[in-house]
């Protein structure tokens, strides 16, 4: 059953800047996902590189290239496109796991999936 809840204010999220981190799990395993803005539109990711599972941001909630055009993976120099996550170049394997937003009423929410939940405590 799919889920709307609300992520952030619109405002937070500035075009090709810092991203707005949110917990969620996946598989049964507690991940990172982080919601950027690019070209007025808002996307999120699991913050997982498709090559190695591992956090992609170089410092906390930064994952765009010096450009503002491409997500960068840190630690493998991976690239992928803003609008669907698909690797761009680098040693990659398949894109990044994009996760569903909306965005109304000045809020940005996100819809959860069948593997896709919020963090439960």
């Amino acid at each position: 059953m799919t889920q709307i809840i609300p992520l952030c204010n619109s405002a937070d999220l500035v075009n090709s800047a810092e991203a707005v981190p949110f917990d969620v799990t996946y598989c049964g395993q507690t991940c990172r996902a982080f919601a950027i803005r690019y070209q007025g539109q808002v996307h999120a990711y699991l913050n997982r590189c498709a090559h190695v599972p591992m956090e992609m941001d170089y410092q906390p909630n930064r994952f765009f290239d010096y450009t503002g055009h491409w997500l960068m993976c840190a630690t493998h120099g991976a690239t992928y496109q803003p609008q669907t996550g698909a690797c761009r170049g680098g040693p990659c394997r398949g894109g990044l796991i994009k996760i569903h937003l909306s965005e109304f009423d000045g809020v940005v929410h996100w819809h959860t999936a069948h593997n896709l939940k919020p963090l439960e405590f």
